[in-house]
């Protein structure tokens, strides 16, 4: 392929912010209507590369091409929107205002008329075979709606090249495909993608090529059919594969920890009683609407349940966070950015705020005790920062999501709820991440831990499938791929 024939080409392209080198000599190119997979461990430099591409940045040598013309000034949104389009794993799409309203945004016109802005949206929407209401709230949309209207506004703009950022860290089973079958279709149709996953099954999905990126430089680009899953985590990690151990665990009967007495949640998920012991494992799955989520934010205190009772060691607990913190119950929830972390603060504090009243006399924080706190969760967690007093938003989502687990683990709570832990991180934090979980279990700390991904559930030492509310199944450990896809989707294995 020559420069000229390619959709999109990044030239031996270099970023540097201070001393730091984000991106060294990249190369990379992809042709018309292709579907190339970027993928890397957090702080690789991906994102920096996806600042390159869509004109947020400029590189410091090397350049960007599209069509074989070079990038238009950095400057010139306008002339970047009508090439590419990023849809991120954040949502850019404004809750408040209509689907119409997200779709022709800046694009209105002077005098809007509303009548013929809805038609505009719906035939838009009709076009790209996205099934919303133009006149719904963005905010009452699903992820995989809002999804797909920021697609459809992309191309609405005339954006040849998609870049998807983990489209699928938030989406069930049914969703992803989906996706892919609507990804399939705009690549038939000509239009290029860059697809960025942790999840290397999909990149075997849904892609032609794959670029690795490792320590900010590139080190493959070559055909998804061509290279094995184990070349490939062993091109992003410099080592060999077979990284998380998901050996049987040797978990013994114990006294229960978490007892659920009929806990239900309206609209949700149906009475349902449940033991957890003392260092035990249990994975709950199903799809988006089984309730699993709305379960584990239940028992964490994030949501007030219609009927029955949430007991650690034989107390109930009254709903509420700071309740459920108090009983011993540490959380990790779904959205590290909205419920998990306070970006304004350094990862120290993010880090020990259910501990604050132990760092000092009088409910008072001494810092160095702060810190020297901090820095022991760091070692601990491979949390990889520059100090404790870096701010908590200056990490990489792997990072972040380690901070959010040393929060949750930071009062040696009983009872461990997770939801989704390792959904959006890279194959070493994945490691870091579900090797501290089966720590804190073998010290006897029971989890709950709810999860889309096999490869967490292999952790637990037994797996309740949910189905429209409901436990429709629990499988031991030893269950196969097979058996969990059957229950998740409400068929015989």
């Amino acid at each position: 392929m020559t420069v000229e024939t390619a959709a999109v080409v990044a030239a031996g392209v270099t970023k540097r912010f201070g001393a730091t080198t984000a991106l060294s000599e990249v190369s990379m190119r992809i042709a018309p209507g292709e579907t190339h997979a970027l993928v890397g461990r957090n702080g690789a430099g991906k994102s920096t590369l996806v600042s390159l591409l869509t004109g947020l940045h400029k590189p410091d040598a090397g350049e960007i091409r599209f069509g074989g013309e070079p990038a238009p000034p950095v400057a010139d949104r306008g002339a970047w929107r009508a090439r590419v389009a990023c849809v991120f794993q954040r949502s850019t799409i404004i809750p408040t205002l209509t689907v119409a309203e997200n779709l022709f945004l800046n694009r209105q016109g002077t005098v809007i008329r509303w009548p013929a802005l809805r038609r505009r949206a719906a035939a838009l929407l009709d076009e790209y075979a996205v099934d919303v209401d133009p006149r719904s709230l963005a905010g009452d949309l699903g992820v995989e709606q809002r999804q797909l209207v920021e697609i459809a506004r992309a191309l609405s703009q005339g954006a040849r090249f998609i870049i998807l950022d983990e489209p699928t860290a938030r989406l069930d089973a049914t969703a992803i495909e989906r996706l892919f079958a609507r990804l399939t279709s705009l690549s038939e149709a000509g239009v290029t993608m860059l697809f960025i996953s942790h999840h290397l099954q999909e990149v075997y999905s849904v892609c032609d090529t794959v670029t690795v990126l490792r320590d900010a430089r590139r080190v493959l680009t070559a055909p998804v059919a061509s290279i094995s899953h184990d070349e490939l985590v062993a091109a992003m990690t410099g080592e060999a594969a077979g990284l998380t151990s998901t050996a049987p665990r040797q978990f013994q009967a114990a006294a229960s920890v978490l007892r659920l007495d009929g806990l239900a949640l309206a609209d949700a998920f149906e009475p349902l009683t449940l033991e957890v012991g003392a260092g035990e494992i249990v994975g709950v799955t199903g799809s988006g609407s089984s309730g699993k989520v709305s379960l584990a934010e239940t028992v964490g205190g994030l949501r007030k349940a219609t009927a029955g009772t949430v007991s650690v060691d034989g107390s109930a607990v009254r709903p509420g966070v700071p309740n459920a913190l108090k009983a011993g119950i540490g959380l990790v929830p779904q959205d590290r950015h909205r419920e998990g972390l306070i970006p304004l603060l350094s990862v120290a504090e993010n880090a020990t705020l259910p501990i604050a009243d132990r760092l000092g006399p009088l409910g008072a924080v001494v810092p160095s005790r702060r810190t020297g706190v901090a820095e022991e969760f760091i070692r601990r967690y491979d949390i990889r920062t520059e100090s404790p007093d870096a701010p908590v938003a200056s990490l990489s989502g792997g990072n972040a999501q380690k901070v959010v687990l040393a929060r949750a683990l930071a009062a040696e709570p009983k009872v461990l709820v997770l939801i989704n832990p390792t959904a959006g991180v890279d194959v070493r934090s994945k490691e870091s991440l579900l090797g501290a979980v089966r720590a804190a279990a073998d010290a006897g700390t029971g989890v709950l831990m709810v999860s889309d991904e096999l490869d967490d559930l292999r952790h637990c030492d037994r797996v309740l499938v949910m189905f429209h509310g409901r436990v429709t199944a629990e499988l031991p450990a030893g269950w196969s791929d097979t058996d969990v896809v059957a229950a998740v989707e409400g068929i015989a294995a």
